[in-house]
């Protein structure tokens, strides 16, 4: 939300983006375990079958015809702006905006979160990697809502939360 909060543009469906946001990895209750759980460097098979995880959680959305918007962002979220995502090789603008948004949140929330095989980053790294990334991965007005959401303090790590409530 806080990056949607610095775009350029207001969005006026930021009820989809949140639900969008918090619904968009449901795809992965049909990954299995042995590939979901796993500590260490997956497979091409086991990466084909985690790839498959947006496809899935559009399917289990559609049903729900409310749920359009919700659903493109879901089944989109790995699509890059380079062309080089997944599961349908989008590129650029035709990229739901929703699903570009929840593309630099989610690749925040995987870097600063310890891995079994990783420590978590801190922030300024994560802001670092998505300067890299902005305009091969990352849509560029997207990453730089990012960076003014972190310049201003709308975004701030968990850890960093709780820092600055024991002072």
């Amino acid at each position: 939300m806080a990056i949607a909060k610095h775009l350029a543009r207001p969005l006026s469906d930021i009820d989809q983006l949140r639900l969008a946001a918090v619904l968009h990895d449901i795809g992965k209750i049909g990954v299995k375990d042995s590939v979901l759980l796993k500590e260490g460097k997956l497979t091409a098979d086991e990466m084909a079958h985690m790839r498959e995880h947006p496809l899935v959680g559009d399917d289990i959305m559609a049903h729900i015809d409310q749920m359009k918007t919700v659903r493109k962002a879901m089944r989109a979220h790995h699509e890059k702006w380079d062309g080089s995502g997944y599961p349908d090789g989008l590129k650029g603008e035709t990229i739901p905006l929703h699903a570009r948004i929840i593309l630099v949140a989610d690749t925040l929330d995987a870097m600063t979160t310890d891995r079994p095989y990783r420590k978590a980053a801190d922030l300024p790294a994560a802001m670092e990697e998505v300067r890299r990334f902005a305009g091969k991965e990352f849509d560029p007005l997207v990453a730089d809502a990012f960076f003014k959401a972190c310049e201003c303090g709308d975004i701030v790590l968990n850890r960093d939360r709780s820092e600055h409530r024991e002072e």
